[in-house]
């Protein structure tokens, strides 16, 4: 194990999902927290107080030990691994992108998360030619040493995941890892759980919702080198997951389709802006050779022993959230301008918008971005 990971304690693990599933803590204010205390245990015990300071009126809800405790409970039944990011097993490339799980179950083999891995998405409507190119390059891909990760959605997800059994995917689900989304895909689940894994940020036994996919959009493109789109309206889903792949310094990869599909419209405009188009599974490799010859970067993973931001006192603190929440509104903005624009150290700035947050009045976006809740 590098320095840079490492192996959580029991109580580690429990005080980390405590974490996350507090009220008002996402994935980032999660690091941020982190960054700010320390550890998880430091983390919890700070958050009552920031959110007060913040403008909540009432206590901020922290998941309790017993919840916590049943949550991994119920994976252990299933035989699912609760991954830690900072831990050494969890995907490299997952932990670098800024708003990573910061626990990640995994049913089946974990160890595919440590290879190479490339993305394959696309119209649930597919076309039959469709759905048997997403076979055939999945298993090319997977010949050529590649992992092929999805979302076990109908249509060209299924084709992708099936392409790939016998090589190694990944099904990264909405739900809990427990729970098969669409019914008919119970046996390719199933076949995943033998001969690939199946990981989910969702506590076991969750009903999959509709803000749930986009979340699960960011697994699959954040675990992999490149996101490849087959068959995609303009409205898709899979659009969702290619922009996040860019957003994430992800390679995008599209195959052309006929200007007549409307299944065509996603992958050819892809294509229009600056997407690899996408025939064999060589036109990815070769694009991909030197990230495929070399290891994966290590991710920057929270670090429990930092020395600890200086503590600002109460008088900066009440001058700095006076000068922050006029600076704020609806339009999000960059945290650095706001440090340039407000002259307040990074410090200050970064303990008050964890108020803020903490107290339901801030929202976090990528790009280090922020803006105020009415």
């Amino acid at each position: 194990m590098d320095e840079q990971t490492r192996t959580l304690t029991a109580a580690e693990r429990l005080d980390w999902l405590r974490l996350i599933r507090s009220e008002n803590v996402g994935p980032r204010t999660f690091l941020k927290l982190l960054e700010r205390f320390g550890t998880p245990a430091a983390a919890l015990a700070a958050l009552p107080e920031l959110a007060k300071r913040g403008g909540r009126a009432k206590p901020i809800v922290i998941c309790p030990k017993a919840v916590a405790e049943r949550e991994l409970e119920a994976a252990d039944r299933l035989g699912a691994v609760a991954l830690a990011s900072c831990e050494g097993a969890y995907p490299r490339a997952l932990a670098a992108i800024d708003d990573a799980p910061p626990i990640l179950y995994v049913r089946g083999n974990a160890s595919l998360l440590g290879k190479s891995t490339i993305a394959m998405v696309g119209a649930r409507n597919a076309s039959v030619n469709g759905r048997n190119l997403a076979r055939r390059l999945a298993a090319d891909l997977g010949r050529a040493g590649m992992v092929v990760a999805s979302g076990l959605a109908r249509g060209i997800d299924t084709a992708a995941h099936e392409g790939a059994l016998a090589s190694g995917t990944v099904a990264a689900v909405a739900g809990g890892v427990d729970n098969i989304y669409p019914p008919e895909n119970e046996r390719l689940y199933n076949e995943i759980v033998a001969m690939g894994c199946v990981v989910s940020e969702m506590p076991p036994g969750t009903q999959p919702q509709a803000s749930h996919f986009p979340r699960r959009n960011r697994i699959v493109s954040g675990m992999a080198l490149g996101v490849v789109v087959l068959e995609a309206s303009l409205k898709s889903g899979s659009l969702i997951t290619a922009r996040l792949a860019k957003e994430q310094g992800r390679e995008v990869f599209a195959v052309p389709g006929h200007p007549m599909d409307p299944r065509a419209q996603g992958p050819n405009d892809l294509i229009r802006h600056g997407a690899t188009l996408t025939e064999s599974a060589t036109d990815i490799t070769n694009v991909l050779s030197d990230l495929l010859r070399r290891p994966l970067a290590e991710a920057k993973r929270p670090d429990f022993t930092g020395a600890k931001p200086a503590v600002p006192t109460d008088s900066e603190l009440a001058k700095a959230r006076a000068v922050l929440v006029e600076s704020l509104g609806p339009s999000p903005v960059t945290v650095d301008l706001l440090i340039r624009e407000c002259q307040l150290s990074a410090s200050v700035v970064s303990l008050v918008l964890l108020e803020l947050e903490l107290a339901g009045r801030l929202e976090r976006l990528p790009g280090n971005q922020v803006s105020l809740l009415a």
